[in-house]
């Protein structure tokens, strides 16, 4: 049985129909179009209402990007046959032309070089023969041009200076990070005793200071330290709760308590307010 459904088959059509189709970059990969109003399906964003024409979606500043997809630039492409690119009109004859026949470009004869005028032995022959005059001169350089030979040009030119035969050239190498003493805080333990040093060196050098007399105060230095007394008036309370205690006390002990009392009648001469609990009357 299976020879006998073989056997009604054709070969060579068979490899007909397993020959792959050539296909070009532009059938892979269409040229893009710009958007027309066919393309325009419910719920995208270049949905309009209204009157609605093929040139809207040409403007590149109404035109909107789709999700997923990148943005239209609204431009038309040429159709799938264009080739892009700059067609280059060989005159060499191509590929065949190489393999027979190779054209070389002759070498331009490049131009002789100029040489540069002596004008020192120009100057000094001028003065000999008896020309001063600039006219004389310009005439001399005429009929006698001198002009510096290579070989004087070599001996003016600085010579390279000479290096030793085991000079390495090059950038030198950074030194590796030394991760030993970044690991062990090294640098950390560094900078401790410079802080100890530097303070010994303070604590030394306020022991090495002359201490001079005994400092007289004067009246402007007492005023200044002078605080005058402030006379406190008792708050006034309602008969009623004169003898009723507190019932929220804030500080952790009684001489905690004292210490704030007293520290807020010493500054209630420079505070504002009824209860002179404000800001300070000055900076």
């Amino acid at each position: 049985m299976p020879e006998g459904r073989n056997a009604g088959l054709d070969p060579t059509r068979w490899r007909k129909q397993q020959q792959p189709v050539r296909r070009t970059v532009s059938h892979v990969c269409p040229p893009r179009r710009p958007l027309t109003v066919a393309d325009i399906r419910p719920g995208m964003e270049n949905e309009r209402l209204g009157v609605v024409r093929d040139s809207m979606f040409q403007n590149p500043l109404i035109v909107k990007a789709e999700l997923g997809k990148p943005r239209e630039r609204s431009y038309s492409l040429p159709g799938i046959n264009f080739n892009y690119g700059l067609y280059i009109r060989g005159l060499d004859g191509g590929v065949p032309e190489a393999i027979g026949r190779w054209n070389v470009f002759k070498q331009q004869p490049t131009c002789p070089h100029e040489l540069t005028r002596n004008y020192i032995a120009m100057n000094r022959g001028a003065v000999k023969a008896g020309l001063v005059t600039a006219q004389e001169n310009l005439l001399y350089r005429q009929l006698n041009d001198i002009r510096i030979s290579d070989q004087d040009d070599r001996r003016l030119k600085k010579e390279p200076p000479p290096l030793p035969p085991n000079m390495t050239f090059g950038i030198r190498a950074r030194p590796s990070t030394p991760f030993f003493d970044l690991l062990q805080h090294r640098y950390l333990q560094l900078w401790v005793q410079e802080q100890k040093a530097t303070q010994k060196a303070i604590k030394l050098e306020k022991k090495q200071k002359v201490v001079l007399g005994k400092l007289y105060e004067t009246r402007s230095s007492q005023l200044r330290k002078y605080k005058p007394p402030v006379k406190l008036d008792t708050l006034w309370h309602m008969p009623h709760f004169q003898k009723v205690g507190r019932h929220l006390d804030t500080f952790p002990t009684e001489a905690d308590r004292q210490r704030a009392l007293k520290a807020h009648r010493e500054e209630c001469a420079v505070r504002q307010g009824t209860l002179r609990m404000g800001n300070y009357t000055h900076p």
